[in-house]
């Protein structure tokens, strides 16, 4: 099983709402989702949540690429526009940081046209454990 395929089914939350990793290389991660209803807030406009989750799921994707175990240790986000029903999504992860035990990454969210929905910084912790799978997509 691929590191994509791994994340793509183990992660069960992302799975479940709508969100999957869509490309994985050394230092790279690509996922993507629609907005949903069931992503929509009060105000009618996706809820954070669901965009950092996205985000999260390509920072996973970066972080555990080289088969170490890598959790994440703090994160940052930042709202630049609002994602709307029907939206889709994309967030990019680029590792900034190859550290042998904090490693970072930068994550950008856009819309189907280019906008820039939201800006993520990942920190990570690699733990003394492999990750293991076979490449990084099929």
């Amino acid at each position: 099983m691929t590191l994509l395929q791994r994340l793509n089914e183990g992660d069960r939350f992302a799975r479940t709402n709508g969100m999957q990793l869509t490309e994985v290389r050394e230092g790279y991660a690509r996922a993507e989702m629609t907005v949903e209803e069931k992503h929509l807030n009060g105000a009618d406009v996706c809820q954070g949540g669901a965009i950092f989750t996205l985000a999260d799921l390509a920072f996973a994707a970066v972080s555990n690429c080289r088969g170490i175990l890598t959790l994440g240790i703090g994160n940052t986000i930042d709202y630049i526009s609002s994602a709307r029903l029907g939206d889709h999504l994309v967030a990019e992860a680029v590792e900034s940081v190859n550290h042998p035990k904090l490693p970072q990454c930068v994550i950008s969210v856009k819309n189907q046209d280019g906008v820039l929905i939201a800006m993520v910084t990942g920190r990570s912790y690699r733990k003394k454990q492999n990750f293991e799978f076979d490449g990084l997509q099929p």
